[in-house]
């Protein structure tokens, strides 16, 4: 089965999110793909096949679970099919028969990918003091992603979180994941995130674009605006833009490709 690993939300080798994308010639039952992504060890690992021309299915696995919606393995699998083919413009249909529409703009990858709402929630002080979080300004959840959304103080503050994972993964159950942002103190950026998913993924997500389905939004909410340069600061650390547009966002980004080869089923 040919299989390239691709740094997404990066123009840098060894930066950014590692992402394997697969390309299988015959069905592969959930099991097999499931253990595969296992033995790569990525946060993600993207299972894609054509469906006719330009059209393709998507299935992300991480190393415990199967994910409806990955942001990095999205743009990782589009550099490989751009890099393979001569198409301008791909979708992509993901398990919950969401489609994503994918297209080249520029020396960049632009994702569109659906809007979903938050609502607030209450957070158990468990939760706060294993990520290391003595205080919030805001917590919301995404029910669509089961996601948990804290906004901090300061982007210094989110930089330096280290959280307690053994504390963190029995602090709650039911969740995906909890993402962390904070106003950007740096003029090339919006806003800055981190997140943390150990009950589905790893610890931490080098580079996260599916939270952009909420996450733009809520910032859009906050500062009256519809573009932004988000900075995910994370050990590896990546880079995106993001845009706003009725019930959609936009996700631009870059990806490096890195190794290719075959995994032998």
């Amino acid at each position: 089965m040919k299989t390239y690993f691709v740094d997404s939300f990066t123009n840098e080798k060894f930066k950014g999110n590692p992402a394997a994308v697969c390309l299988p010639e015959k069905d592969l039952d959930s099991e097999t793909m499931q253990s595969i992504a296992a033995e790569i060890g990525f946060s993600e690992t993207a299972f894609v096949k054509q469906i006719k021309e330009n059209i393709y299915s998507i299935r992300f696995f991480s190393p415990k679970t199967e994910i409806p919606l990955c942001g990095h393995a999205t743009l990782a699998s589009s550099k490989i099919i751009f890099s393979t083919t001569s198409f301008e413009n791909i979708t992509f249909i993901n398990c919950n028969n969401v489609e994503l529409f994918i297209e080249k703009e520029a020396y960049k990858i632009k994702m569109q990918f659906p809007v979903y709402e938050t609502e607030a929630i209450e957070v158990p002080q468990k939760l706060l003091d294993a990520l290391g979080i003595a205080a919030t300004k805001a917590k919301r959840y995404s029910p669509n992603n089961k996601i948990i959304l804290l906004e901090i103080e300061s982007a210094r503050e989110l930089a330096n979180l280290k959280p307690d994972f053994t504390a963190l993964i029995n602090s709650h159950n039911g969740i995906s994941g909890v993402l962390v942002t904070a106003l950007s103190d740096n003029n090339n950026f919006d806003f800055h995130y981190r997140y943390f998913w150990p009950w589905a993924g790893t610890n931490e997500d080098p580079v996260t674009g599916g939270v952009q389905t909420f996450l733009t939004k809520y910032w859009a909410t906050k500062l009256n605006k519809t573009k932004f340069d988000a900075y995910q600061s994370s050990l590896r650390t990546g880079t995106m833009s993001t845009e706003l547009v009725d019930n959609k966002v936009y996700i631009f980004g870059e990806a490096v490709i890195v190794l290719e080869g075959n995994f032998i089923l």
